[in-house]
């Protein structure tokens, strides 16, 4: 099965699944089927949560504001912070 999405469309499917730690066909097929994604804790996921992190501090250092301009950042910002919740209780 293919589909085409844009490239922001594409760049934000691969930011959740790298988050997620499934592959992304797993995460996909999760989606679609409206199934949870549970995020394991993996070294993976650490690394793509801290370079995600880096990224969106980057972007924050540039802004002035957050805006509603910038719904991408915000639902960003919003997964990571249920992912990290999520890896926090699991501690």
């Amino acid at each position: 099965m293919a589909f085409h999405v844009s490239e922001e469309e594409g760049k934000l499917i691969d930011c959740c699944v790298s988050l997620s730690g499934l592959t992304k066909q797993d995460y996909v097929t999760r989606r679609l089927q409206c199934r949870d994604v549970v995020v394991q804790g993996k070294p993976r996921v650490y690394k793509a949560l801290r370079n995600q992190m880096a990224e969106i501090h980057e972007e924050l250092k540039r802004l002035e504001k957050c805006s509603g301009d910038n719904d991408e950042l915000l639902y960003t910002i919003q997964l990571i912070a249920e992912t990290m919740n999520g890896l926090k209780g699991k501690n």
